[in-house]
């Protein structure tokens, strides 16, 4: 069931009118914005897979480090920690150039044995090889993007589905790579597109050819408590509708940058100084 927006976004028990909604979206929209204040820094990124990126200078090893970094962010933060250092050590001082010239024995024999929960280092070095192969046909991963995605599409998902099949090649599966046409909220690969189209202090944007209006929340567990605590979504699973729920409800609150506050609600959850449920009462009670 697809609701309006006006609906998911102000729909707490015994609020009623345009006028009560009008009054909600502005006050809401003031509390973001000052939490966005507070926390959506640089200085906050620790610990977070984004942090990597920042060792970078060239934007083109910027994007093939957030794509590893963020397709490897899953489980404890300091075992994605750990485990992405060993893969951008092999890579060297300019993972793009390394993957250009790879090939798949070189990148077996330095990461044999890798293992990240679930993720192996056959499928580890599959996942480098389709980057490498997309490196070597398109220039860029973000050229490869572009093939597929137009400008004034409503979102990112037509071009993330054809990408992810160029980056998959001929890959059945990959714990690395989930298929965005199956319903998965596929949060990995928007928080990718988050960090390489967005430019904050926190977000790099090395990306020019997509706009921030398109992107999708990457929906984790965190961003769908607030989601629901907030009426954005009555959807009990993180699945794509609960993301696209999410983006719509973001969107009316700020049309041009859906994606906006996730970087700072995000560290409601994750951050031990910061108290989520008395963020939520305080949206609630507006």
């Amino acid at each position: 069931m697809r609701m309006d927006d006006s609906t998911l976004l102000f729909g707490w028990p015994g609020r009623a009118g345009a006028a009560s909604a009008s009054m909600e979206k502005s006050s809401l929209r003031a509390v973001l914005e000052k939490h966005y204040a507070a926390c959506n820094h640089k200085d906050w990124i620790h610990p977070d897979p984004l942090e990597v990126v920042y060792r970078y200078e060239s934007g083109r090893d910027r994007e093939v480090v957030g794509l590893i970094a963020a397709c490897l962010a899953y489980g404890r933060v300091g075992h994605i920690l750990q485990n992405l250092a060993r893969v951008l050590e092999v890579l060297g001082p300019s993972p793009h150039e390394c993957l250009v010239r790879a090939d798949a024995p070189w990148l077996n024999e330095y990461l044999g044995g890798f293992k990240h929960r679930w993720t192996t280092s056959e499928e580890l070095v599959a996942f480098l090889m389709g980057i490498a192969s997309v490196l070597n046909r398109y220039g860029s991963l973000e050229q490869c993007f572009l093939e597929n995605h137009r400008l004034d599409a409503d979102s990112t998902l037509p071009g993330l589905i054809e990408f992810v099949k160029t980056l998959r090649g001929s890959e059945a599966h990959t714990s690395l790579l989930p298929a965005p046409e199956k319903g998965s909220a596929c949060k990995r690969l928007h928080l990718y597109l988050r960090w390489m189209v967005r430019r904050d202090d926190v977000d790099p944007g090395c990306w020019r050819g997509v706009s921030p209006s398109q992107l999708i929340v990457p929906l984790d567990t965190h961003m769908h408590r607030i989601a629901r605590a907030l009426g954005m979504t009555t959807r009990k699973q993180a699945n794509l509708a609960a993301a696209e729920d999410a983006t719509r409800a973001f969107r009316v609150l700020s049309p041009e940058d859906p994606v906006r506050y996730d970087f700072s609600l995000t560290r409601l959850g994750i951050r031990g100084d910061l108290d989520l449920d008395e963020f939520l009462q305080k949206c609630q009670g507006l």
